[in-house]
């Protein structure tokens, strides 16, 4: 019986690392491509964070939705593209406990997208710990509008900080540069 669970437990690992590097085909355009040791690095990190949030996951796992998600960020080249997945990875197991499963895995991916790519710059600390911190507040408080934009246009609604205003940026620079 222990022979046969090891090998079910081996095959679907080995299904796992394949499933990953099936999506060098689409990020390839990209280029980044991840090797079948990079696959299982990021599916080993997966099984710590799943652990470490106490979280249980069925499945291909979240590593390919991530990937195909972010694979066309202006912030990830192939130089820090395994360690930015597995600390996305990270961020959206936390955050899944912190959203107390509210969100859908898309309406969770879209927004932490548009936050890396736009408020954040390419900044998974920022992504962690202020606009995710901020939107999970303000899910657990009930909010729930997210449920119609599938996770799109969403922070404004809850961001602290002050932003510049690109129009006046712009007036201010053609003042400057052309008098």
């Amino acid at each position: 019986m222990l022979l046969s669970k090891d090998w079910m437990v081996l095959w679907q690992q080995k299904n796992q690392v394949k499933q990953v590097i099936a999506t060098n085909q689409i990020t390839q355009r990209y280029r980044l491509s991840l090797s079948e040791q990079d696959a299982q690095m990021i599916l080993e990190e997966r099984s710590r964070a799943l652990q470490e949030q106490k979280r249980i996951e069925f499945g291909e796992g979240i590593a390919p939705k991530i990937i195909y998600e972010f694979c066309d960020s202006a912030y990830i080249d192939q130089s820090n593209y395994v360690d930015t997945i597995i600390r996305l990875q990270e961020i959206f197991y936390l955050y899944k406990n912190e959203v107390l499963d509210e969100l859908t895995d898309d309406e969770l991916l879209h927004f932490m997208k548009e936050q890396f790519e736009g408020i954040c710059f390419g900044s998974l600390e920022y992504l962690e710990n202020t606009c995710l911190a901020n939107f999970a507040q303000a899910v657990r408080a009930g909010y729930d509008g997210y449920q119609g934009s599938d996770g799109y246009g969403e922070y404004s609604q809850f961001d602290e900080v002050p932003r510049w205003d690109y129009e006046l940026y712009l007036a201010a620079l053609k003042e400057l540069c052309w008098g």
